[in-house]
């Protein structure tokens, strides 16, 4: 890099020191200073090596850019502006403002070119490791050694607090035992937290860490443009391992007396202290948000030069589309990800033998994985008891990315984190699988994807008690209402076979949002649909599954979802009076219903209402009303064989029968 050069991506950086530094000030909230020790790297990053067009940000070929640490999102403001995103000068004015486009952390589908929602730390670590093998996946489907189709990167930025939450540690052993040459992890390393140097809480050497987990690491001075610069070519030479790039900065960098501490991490510099940095820096300091003509030059050349390869790009394809038609075909497909005709054709049939949920759904994901090429999924160490594994399909693994078989190994954390970053990658439909218990471990990535409405599947299997001899430690209880009260996660727990492959049918439809599945490990009656209502009424939520008199009002209403339903059905059956029983696999699709089909299911004249569901009772009251009643579990399971803890529970007809003569009794 020449002197002139090197001058030149300086006055690009401490421009991005100011506009971070004025955005933070304007908003009177935010923090500077992960921005302004970052900047010279990002400015490096961003006008030589990032592979992004702003004439065209949904590029399927470009470079992720993940800002893992999100509380920087002043600096990715400020590159998305100079770079020519639909973001102005006015939107960095408004900078964590109520409506703008510039919120305090970046969201998904809300800012421009963001790739996946970060704040959470580590959580774009993880992201960018999902990312990074659908790259891979892709590549190994529509490569040839004639064509190349697809061939980009991954570029994530980190800082100390990143690498010290577990996720981590989850999601990047799993990048190095893949060999994810196409992943570049920039490290922040400022060895500044807020409380102040990371050495109160952190020992571990950052070297022998990635290099134990079969990364390549190199270091650099992170103000040393051409330092950087050579890091960032030899990262992108890497043929078999991903990268870490060890970047020694400091916080705050510029802030005349905050430099270098933890001053300069979440507060504005204050006005004084701005003044005396753009000062330094050779900026009027009296003036805000100003861009330098030769800085959106630079940007603006680096711009044209990437809508110039990507134009190449689209002509390119276009050309090996129209010389393969079943290749542009299946390049289409993969990416709209739409459900065939006749679908249900493809499905099992079940006969009358007792299923458990978890197998059901095994046969179900197998029945339709042949029809679906963009379906693919694993694992937390437990296809063999979640029923996840794709029969003939293989595995993806080093060098081996043709397959359709995650093994994420014992990280239910990174498996849902990379999980996130397969889907906002684009190209694929992902589900993972664990225990319901512990869904626990999943949460908060979970919420990451509501929040971004992606569709990604959970599959949590042995969702009750009936896990039996295992005993509590492994029986769900709060996990279930827990679950139903994420905002756009649809929870769907399925009462048998056959409302497992409904779920399974909705769980696929879905494009704006996760869904969880709960399913059962013990055996349940398989419904017959000849005599009840067909299963396809999941996708409503709830209906009406049983009624001794249709024709009549009930006397009163058992609700049930999942193993409960085959229960409330014997017990309403064996009674002689005109009671109904109500299936209740998903009440957020339940609730998404019209008024009058609610009223329908259940009619508010009918006030003896009476539940049943192996979890905790929470969030039941919205249905009972003051003159219901439950049977839920009041505290924790027990280890046991399933059908002794039915009993001692009381999940048992004779037990729900005393509940029913008791509430028509009031």
């Amino acid at each position: 890099m020449s002197k002139v050069d090197q001058e030149a991506m300086l006055l690009a950086a401490n421009t991005l020191r100011c506009l971070a530094a004025d955005e933070v000030q304007q908003a009177n909230s935010g923090h500077p200073g992960v921005a302004l020790g970052l900047a010279d790297v990002a400015a490096v990053l961003w006008l030589r090596h990032l592979k992004v067009c702003a004439a065209d940000l949904a590029w399927a070929d470009r470079d992720r850019f993940v800002m893992s640490g999100g509380h920087g999102s002043a600096l990715l403001y400020a590159l998305e502006h100079l770079a020519g995103y639909p973001l102005s000068l006015e939107d960095l004015k408004q900078f964590r403002q109520l409506g703008s486009k510039t919120p305090g952390h970046p969201e998904y589908g809300h800012v421009p070119g963001v790739e996946t929602t970060t704040g959470p730390l580590g959580q774009g670590i993880a992201a960018g490791v999902g990312m990074a093998i659908a790259e891979r996946m892709l590549a190994a489907r529509f490569n040839t050694p004639e064509r190349t189709l697809v061939d980009h990167r991954t570029w994530v930025t980190c800082g100390d607090g990143d690498l010290e939450e577990g996720i981590s540690h989850e999601a990047c052993s799993l990048a190095g035992a893949l060999g994810l040459n196409k992943l570049v992890l920039i490290y922040d390393s400022n060895r500044i937290s807020i409380e102040g140097q990371i050495s109160i809480a952190v020992a571990d050497d950052p070297v022998k860490r990635f290099t134990s987990y079969g990364w390549k690491v190199l270091e650099c001075d992170g103000h040393d443009m051409e330092a950087i610069d050579r890091a960032l070519t030899r990262a992108a030479r890497s043929k078999d391992r991903p990268v870490l790039i060890i970047c020694h900065t400091v916080i705050g960098k510029g802030a005349p007396t905050k430099a270098d501490s933890a001053a300069s991490h979440g507060a504005p510099l204050g006005p004084e202290e701005l003044r005396l940095m753009k000062q330094a820096l050779g900026f009027d300091p009296e003036a805000s948000f100003v861009v330098p003509e030769g800085v959106r030059h630079q940007f603006a050349a680096r711009q044209a030069k990437m809508k110039r390869l990507r134009n190449k790009w689209v002509r390119q394809s276009k050309a090996w589309f129209a010389e393969d038609s079943a290749l542009g075909a299946a390049w289409a497909a993969q990416f709209r990800g739409e459900l065939p005709a006749g679908l249900e054709a493809k499905l099992p049939d079940w006969g009358g033998k007792p299923v458990s949920t978890r197998v059901a759904s095994g046969k179900v994901l197998n029945a339709l994985a042949p029809e679906l090429p963009w379906l693919v999924g694993g694992s937390a160490d437990l296809a063999p008891s979640n029923m996840t594994y794709l029969n003939g399909l293989g595995d993806i693994a080093k060098g081996q990315f043709a397959g359709r078989n995650f093994h994420f190994g014992v990280r239910e954390l990174g498996m849902a984190g990379v999980m996130n970053g397969v889907a906002v990658h684009g190209g694929f439909q992902i589900f993972g699988g664990t225990f319901a218990v512990f869904c626990d471990y999943c949460r908060p990535v979970m919420r990451v994807a509501a929040l971004m409405g992606v569709p990604v599947v959970y599959v949590f299997t042995h969702d009750s008690f009936y896990v039996g001899e295992d005993g509590p430690t492994h029986e769900p209880v709060e996990q279930l209402p827990s679950l139903r009260a994420m905002p756009n996660l649809c929870v769907l727990r399925p009462a048998d076979a056959t409302e497992t492959a409904a779920a399974w049918q909705v769980a696929l439809a879905r494009k704006n949002g996760p869904t969880a599945l709960l399913l059962s490990r013990q055996n349940l009656p398989v419904i017959d649909r000849t005599v009840y209502p067909a299963a396809s009424h999941v996708a409503k939520g709830a209906y009406v599954l049983w009624q001794r008199d249709p024709a009549a009002l009930p006397e009163a209403i058992v609700m049930a979802s999942g193993s409960e339903v085959a229960l409330a059905l014997e017990t309403a059956q064996a009674d002689g009076r005109n009671v109904r029983v109500v299936s209740m696999p998903s009440w957020d699709l339940f609730e998404a219903q019209p008024a009058a089909y609610r009223e329908q299911v259940l009619p508010a004249a009918v006030r003896k209402r009476l539940a049943v569901e192996a979890a905790s009772p929470f969030g039941w009251e919205r249905y009972l009303g003051a003159e219901g009643m439950i049977l839920a579990m009041t505290g924790w399971g027990a280890s046991g064989p399933a059908g002794k803890l039915a009993e001692y529970f009381g999940f048992t007809r004779a037990h729900l029968a005393a509940m029913l003569n008791e509430l028509l009794a009031k």
